[in-house]
Order: C-alpha cells, then sequence, then structure tokens
C-alpha cells in the first residue's frame, strides 16, 4: 500500500469513527480534497456483503443530512418522491453493484437497492451520496433540494 493509500484509509477511519472493512474508492471530494462519498466494494474483506455501494462519510455534510432526517425528512422524502421513480432507481443502484461482484464468487450477496432496501426511503445518506457520486436517484435530488446552508 502506498502512503497516499494508508492516508486516505486514516481520514475515511477517522470520519467512520472505525477501519473500514473492506475496499473502497474516494469518488466525492470536498474542496480541500477531504472525502465526502466513497464507494465501497460489494463484499467486505471477509466476504460479508455489502448492500450499501455509496457511503456519504463527510462530516459536515453528514451531519447537515442527519439534520433532514430529525426533521422526518425520510417520511417527507418518501410522500415527495415519485414511487415510480424510485423503485428505478433501487434497481439501477443494485444492478451496478452487483456487476462489481466477481463471476466466481459464489458466496452470499448484497441484495436490496439504495442502503440495502428494495423500496421505499431508508437512508438519506445513502440516497444522497450516490446523487452526489453522480447516480440518477430521485430521493438524492429531495435531499439537495432541502438540505439546509
Amino acid at each position: 500500500m502506498t502512503e497516499d493509500v494508508h492516508d486516505e484509509v486514516a481520514s475515511v477511519a477517522r470520519l467512520l469513527g472505525r477501519a473500514p472493512r473492506g475496499r473502497f474508492d474516494i469518488v466525492v471530494r470536498d474542496p480541500a480534497g477531504g472525502p465526502v462519498v466513497i464507494r465501497n466494494e460489494p463484499l467486505l474483506d471477509d466476504g460479508t456483503p455489502m448492500p450499501t455501494r455509496y457511503w456519504l462519510v463527510g462530516a459536515e455534510v453528514c451531519d447537515r443530512v442527519s439534520r433532514l432526517e430529525s426533521t422526518g425528512g425520510v417520511r417527507q422524502a418518501e410522500a415527495a418522491v415519485d414511487p415510480v421513480a424510485l423503485a428505478d432507481a433501487h434497481r439501477r443502484y443494485a444492478a451496478e453493484r452487483d456487476a462489481a461482484i466477481p463471476r466466481q464468487h459464489a458466496g452470499p450477496r448484497p441484495t436490496g437497492g439504495v442502503g440495502g432496501t428494495r423500496r421505499g426511503v431508508k437512508c438519506l445518506h445513502a440516497h444522497y451520496a450516490w446523487h452526489l457520486a453522480g447516480g440518477d436517484d430521485p430521493v438524492g435530488r429531495w435531499v439537495e433540494a432541502n438540505l439546509d446552508g
């Protein structure tokens, strides 16, 4: 592992409050270069399925999304977003994640769509992470439109 990779793992570990359990890439950075969104491999280092492909790790944005969730944001997003568009987003997310699973893998596989759920909204953080990473996520767009300052 290069020093840069060690630094990135250490940065993400600080943001998570624990060591990452699998491989990841930093796919969105803040203006100072710090990690905001990571893209996880679909399987953890021990082979455990990892359903959450995109993970919001930036401290400031995580706090803002948490405030939105704490005021009923999950229910509000579910009510505001077209259920067909949401179901389509879950399918696209799962297809992208599943395409990254090695062909020879015979063990358990991740299931569900965004945040590991098959329908509805489980976690605004996961939807917003995918949106920031370029995913076509109607809930992520809703979060962006409804975040405070």
